[in-house]
């Protein structure tokens, strides 16, 4: 048997058959290296008599598979001849024994495959049946209808089964797949800073706090406003059931479905993530068969392995943690019946209690949980996003009340804690925070000093080593020295794509996450960490350090000198209430009704950020019918505020949530003026909704800002200015080119009198009626003149003469510039020189008659004087020096004026009057807007919020409907935007659920029962 083995394979896949051989190449495809071998062999055989023809069947590679499965295919017909259309009962029958070619099973450790499959499930290896094996040979009855030929069995292909990461049942969307080995599962490890149980924060007690109502008290709706919002809700509903039946049909047991190519992804890791964020929304709209199907599924997922090396844990904490909970807690908690939901909530909290093992006790956000990773002491992000810092309380306080386990609330207590300390000594902008946190503890600028200290301690001792050398002994070759007591190498880092100092980091991780909170990548710096202390610190004005990190420092180990949360960005900070810090101030007063009021820093908080968001942050944006709304604005500074502010009017969707968060607020706390800021919020992204093309908000825009916000009127001018700064240049290029515009004119003036006394001149000479006496003085100069002022004089700079301009071009003289001559003769034509700005116009019209009365030279004919005559050509005569060209002159480009400026940026970027950007004109089916929408109907009882609900909720549909689902959009700008076949688990979680209840019973999930957390899941208030 002749085998080879190649690099890479052929495009084919083959089956030869020869008058006494057939040839079988099979391409082997290696699960854990590069390369594809081949396998290839020759078997003889006897041919049927009636069978003299040699063929070659190539199929192409997207067959192959295929074929391998399954015999039949492609209709081949029972005698086993692949693309022959032979009839299978033509000539002497026999049966040909089968080629045993191996099933291509699944790869029950490939994460993410490119299939519909959950990878995770437990593989079997497939009957038979499920193969679609077929002796060649049979027909579909399973009947033997060919004669066996007596000829020698080709031998067996026996070729062990392969691991493939795909299977026929759907398709992976847009994510590459990782293959592994084993499946690893979290474990349980000891921690290395561990909390004593006598300092575990425990959760308040008492009877709540009386807190004022929220909702306002509805009255009984008339017979045609219940029939309109019944009719509302009913449409509410039937989108909701599209996109889960989507879900379910295409991506179930996946993170996502993608909604127009009809298959799945996992962004996060893998744990069914639409599933569970759908949870409470599935009970609330009473589909309970639905629910019930899901919960059964809650019960497969394996929180202890993933496909994803790392765990984004504010991800994980609010869709996850907060979807489970939630949905425990709607269905009636234990006397519901699923207590799977608490279990299940259990079983991932008690991962995520790892991330939280740091010496301060600040969280590592993008979690390591392999044991080998998990294992390693860890510390927090130097660049920490606030809302993935400050948004996990919630959740684990809720679990720490279900569960009766104070470590959950120990755990977020103290980032409250941190959180609340900072906010006391002060940020840059008081009472708000910057987007980007140092959680790690340690100071870096004192470390630096300490490390300068020892440096030059180093420095010192080795000079003292140095000058006693001569009278140290010679060591024997190969002794070693201990210095590792001074010795203080470079800290070691990992890549960006982590949170926490875990001594190293796996391939084959999948691409950063495209987080919610719009959170940059964190860094990761690896410390060598020590071992516990049992002790707390004492310093109540820093988290608190549960080991000193400073004793048994290895080489290559930085000293920490612990300091509380700081600013995590050298020299820059942003403040804003959108992407990556707007949950954490949303969590302030929910945290304080989830515990009813019985810790009250959360509303010294809460009022600390209002009072600086009204002071630095909002402001009123101008637009044609002075519309009174509100939108919240980014500042940039470099710790100098406000001298050095940079002030970002934006109006961004993230923002949107504000509006419910000001009226919420304003209701606990008994703060009015917030209710009615909060109303003025809320409308603004209504506004920013209805002033596009396509009926939605865009991701990020800017507007243009009123000085006072009471008193703002729409000033077009002004607009106009804001979309084209440089407004005053233009103008000034405008009017500059009109009068290089007016020169020029003149110049093409003078040429055209020019060309057409030349054209005259000719035409004498063609009739034969031209002469010496019949041209003047002035039609040769001007026939002669080179077009941008220069004249063709003698070398005098005399005016010359019709006799005189042959020779004195001959000798190659003109006017103000020289012609280069080699061995007297012309080496290159000049070209003209260009015109002087500053040069009289009169000179660009050219000479002005001479005064010189001398008498020219006489010629003897036109044609001299022309120097017409034959021979006369630059071919013949080298010396002789053709009249220069008149020379083309182009307009210059016109600049646009300011009016065409603005006018081709509204046009080409379609913005509405007041826009002065859209940036990101994209729309994610995000929930902010109608969240505050909600909120405002059901605090003040305005049914016009139902109205405003309503338009938006008709623009999005309209817009992002597809068979399968609702899919994100590209381009809000446009009234046909394109679909980008993604739709997150918070559309259904969120975004259908706020439009569902803004037209359900007001009763239903009452603001004064419930608090939900930033995904809108709805947790118990305590009673």
């Amino acid at each position: 048997m002749e085998q080879f083995v190649g690099r890479r394979p052929p495009p084919d896949f083959s089956l030869q058959v020869g008058r006494d051989f057939i040839g079988l190449t099979v391409f082997i495809v290696s699960q854990n290296s590069d390369p594809w071998d081949s396998l290839g062999g020759k078997f003889s055989y006897a041919r049927p008599p009636n069978s003299n023809t040699d063929y070659t069947a190539t199929f192409d590679e997207s067959e192959t598979i295929e074929k391998i499965k399954n015999p039949t295919y492609g209709n081949h017909g029972a005698s086993g001849s692949y693309g022959t259309g032979e009839d299978a009962d033509a000539g002497p029958e026999r049966e040909l024994n089968k080629i045993k070619i191996p099933e291509l099973k699944e790869n029950d450790d490939v994460s993410d495959a490119a299939s519909g499959g959950d990878s995770r499930r437990p593989l079997t290896k497939p009957t038979p049946e499920e193969k679609g094996e077929e002796k060649y040979g049979e027909d579909e009855d399973g009947a033997d209808d060919a004669t066996p030929a007596k000829t020698t069995p080709a031998p067996v292909v026996d070729i062990p089964d392969r691991k493939v990461n795909y299977d026929n049942k759907g398709g992976l969307d847009d994510e590459k797949t990782v293959a592994t080995t084993s499946v690893i599962h979290w474990e349980k490890v000891p921690e290395h800073f561990p909390v004593p149980t006598e300092s575990i924060i425990t959760l308040p007690t008492g009877k709540p706090e009386k807190i004022p109502t929220i909702q306002y008290q509805f009255k009984q709706e008339s017979a045609e406003a219940r029939e309109k919002r019944l009719a509302r809700l009913r449409m509410v509903e039937a989108e909701a059931r599209r996109a889960w039946a989507g879900y379910k049909k295409y991506a179930w047991m996946h993170d996502e479905l993608s909604p127009v190519s009809r298959k799945f992804r996992d962004p996060f890791c893998g744990w069914a993530a639409t599933l569970v964020d759908s949870l409470d929304t599935l009970w609330i709209m009473g589909m309970k068969d639905e629910f019930d199907d899901a919960v059964k599924a809650v019960g497969d997922i394996d929180f202890t392995t993933s496909s994803r090396n790392e765990i984004p844990v504010f991800e994980t904490t609010i869709r996850y943690l907060g979807g489970l909970i939630a949905a425990y807690d709607v269905s009636g908690g234990k006397a519901g019946g699923y207590t799977v939901l608490l279990d299940k909530a259990v079983e991932l909290a008690e991962i995520l209690m790892g991330v939280f093992d740091t010496p301060n006790r600040m969280p590592v956000l993008y979690y390591n949980w392999k044991p080998a990773f998990a294992s390693l002491p860890k510390r927090a992000s130097t660049g920490a996003g606030l809302a993935e810092l400050g948004s996990l309380s919630m959740e684990f306080t809720r679990l720490a009340q279900l569960t009766k386990d104070d470590k959950y609330y120990d755990a977020v207590a103290r980032i409250t804690d941190a959180l609340h300390d900072w906010q006391k000594r002060g940020t840059t902008i008081p009472g708000i925070f910057p987007d980007r946190v140092d959680a790690s503890g340690c100071n870096k600028t004192a470390e630096a000093e300490l490390a300068s200290q020892r440096a030059a301690k180093l420095a010192e001792s080795q000079e003292v080593l140095a000058d006693s050398s001569e009278s140290r002994p010679i060591r024997p070759f190969g002794d070693k020295t201990d210095i590792s007591s001074s010795y203080q190498g470079p800290r070691h880092e990992q890549g960006p794509n982590s949170d926490s100092n875990q001594g190293g980091s796996e391939s084959g991780g999948l691409r950063p996450l495209k987080r919610r909170s719009d959170a940059g990548e964190e860094k990761r710096s690896y410390e060598s960490l020590t071992a516990p202390s049992n002790s707390l610190a004492a310093d109540e004005s820093t988290p608190k350090q549960l080991s000193s990190p400073n004793q048994a420092r290895s080489p290559g180990q930085t000293e920490c000198v612990p300091q509380g949360l700081t600013a995590g960005q050298y020299g820059l900070e942003s403040y804003s209430m959108g992407g990556a810090q707007d949950s954490a101030y949303e969590y302030f007063p929910k945290q304080y009704l989830l515990l009813g009021g019985l810790e009250p820093k959360y509303r010294t908080m809460h009022l600390k950020v209002v009072e600086a968001v009204k002071k630095s942050l909002l402001f009123r944006p101008m637009v044609p019918d002075d519309r009174d709304m509100l939108f919240s604005a980014k500042i940039t500074t470099r710790g100098n505020f406000p001298e050095d502010a940079v002030t970002e009017f934006e109006i961004a969707h993230l923002t949107c949530f504000l509006g419910g968060m000001f009226g919420l607020g304003g209701k606990i706390f008994d703060q009015p003026m917030d209710v009615e800021i909060g109303k003025k919020l809320a409308d603004g992204c209504v506004w920013a909704y209805e002033s596009t093309a396509s009926g939605i908000m865009p991701e990020g825009a800017s507007a243009v800002a009123c000085e006072s916000v009471n008193n703002c009127h729409w000033n077009e001018t002004a607009w106009w200015r804001v979309l084209d700064p440089l407004a005053d240049t233009r103008e000034a290029e405008l009017a500059d080119y009109n009068a290089r515009k007016e020169e020029l004119e003149a110049i093409k003036t003078q040429q055209e009198k020019r060309k057409k006394l030349a054209a005259e001149a000719k035409n004498r000479v063609a009739v034969g009626t031209g002469g010496e006496d019949e041209l003047s003085k002035e039609h040769i100069a001007g026939s002669g003149d080179a077009g941008w002022g220069d004249k063709v004089t003698g070398e005098d700079d005399e005016s010359s003469s019709v006799g005189g301009s042959t020779s004195k071009l001959r000798e190659g003289r003109i006017t103000g510039r020289s012609v280069p001559e080699a061995n007297g003769h012309v080496e290159k034509r000049l070209p003209p020189p260009p015109p002087d700005k500053n040069a009289d116009r009169s000179k660009l019209a050219g000479p002005p008659a001479s005064d010189d009365t001398s008498t020219p030279t006489k010629t003897t004919n036109l044609k001299d004087a022309l120097d017409m005559n034959e021979g006369n050509t630059i071919e013949r005569d080298a010396d002789q020096i053709p009249l220069q060209v008149e020379p083309i002159i182009d307009d210059p480009a016109r600049p646009q004026s300011h009016k065409e400026y603005v006018q081709h940026r509204i046009e080409t970027e379609k913005l509405p009057p007041g826009f002065s950007n859209v940036l990101f004109p994209n729309y994610i089916l995000r929930p902010e807007a109608i969240e505050s929408v909600w909120y405002m109907y059901r605090i003040t009882g305005d049914t016009t919020w139902q109205e405003k609900g309503w338009r938006m909720f008709e623009a999005i549909i309209r817009n992002t409907q597809t068979e399968a689902g609702h899919s994100a959009i590209d381009d809000v700008m446009s009234p046909n935007p394109g679909k980008t076949n993604a739709m997150e688990s918070f559309w259904i979680a969120e975004t259908l659920k706020y439009f569902y209840l803004l037209y359900s019973a007001p009763d239903l999930m009452s603001l004064d029962e419930w608090v939900l957390n930033t995904e809108a899941h709805f947790f118990k208030r305590p009673t």
